[in-house]
């Protein structure tokens, strides 16, 4: 009788880990697709806020729900749902309008209606220019050991949200631009490192105005962070590769 019973506690111990594995894959996708999703960020188009190796947690009940709100978008429905509208300033995902698969991070920069321009480097907002504070210059060491200057500023918006952009070579070409006038339902996204960023600005950049529909949610709080070129999952080299000042930061 021994046997009998040991195999159906197996059987049982079994479904009951399966049980709890599929409990906590469904809580994942649940807090996943309704709260909050992690992100890492590839690229620095929005340095100095946020660095190559950086992990972010995204709200995404922050602008309400729509079909990107869930993984592949697959949401079942189109438009918005408990739709609350982005705010200038806040830094925000949303899929490319491009593709509708890529994941994007910019700074909301225009609203619906507004007039963007940058003349000379300098951004204006409704013909009016942008408040902007010479800082000292934003220096790093590349993984290579080479030392990198740029010019850095203090931006505050009309709304008095403010954060530190880069300008890394005179005259870019992104430095001079059109008038944009964005169209309702739209907004006009830029990265805070300003000469090297594809966003609104740049044509054939695949961002163009960002429709509503298309952002993810918005970022709030680094909670991980990885010096550039480590893999972020090497624990034994963290008291050397993290960067410690970086983690629980606020954005």
């Amino acid at each position: 009788m021994s046997d009998v019973n040991d195999k159906h506690d197996q059987k049982g111990g079994l479904g009951e880990t399966v049980k709890i594995v599929v409990q906590a894959l469904l809580l994942a996708l649940v807090l996943r697709t309704f709260l909050f999703q992690p992100f890492n960020i590839p690229s620095g188009s929005m340095k100095d806020t946020l660095l190559v190796g950086d992990y972010l947690f995204v709200s995404k009940f922050s602008y309400g729900y729509s079909r990107y709100s869930f993984p592949w978008g697959l949401g079942p429905f189109s438009g918005r749902i408990f739709a609350t509208e982005p705010e200038r300033g806040d830094v925000a995902v949303f899929k490319l309008p491009r593709d509708n698969s890529t994941d994007y991070i910019k700074r909301v920069i225009g609203l619906p209606g507004d007039e963007i321009q940058m003349i000379d480097g300098e951004l204006y907002i409704n013909g009016t220019a942008v408040k902007r504070e010479r800082l000292d210059d934003y220096i790093e060491t590349d993984q290579y050991g080479r030392t990198q200057r740029a010019r850095r500023y203090r931006e505050t918006l009309p709304n008095g949200v403010s954060y530190e952009t880069l300008d890394l070579t005179p005259n870019a070409s992104s430095d001079n631009t059109r008038v944009f006038k964005v169209p309702q339902g739209h907004y006009f996204m830029m990265g805070d490192n300003r000469d090297n960023s594809a966003d609104s600005r740049v044509a054939g950049s695949g961002v163009g105005y960002v429709p509503f529909e298309n952002f993810v949610g918005r970022a709030e709080i680094l909670f991980f962070s990885v010096e550039n070129g480590e893999p972020a999952w090497m624990f034994w080299k963290w008291p050397w590769t993290v960067r410690w000042d970086r983690i629980f930061t606020t954005l």
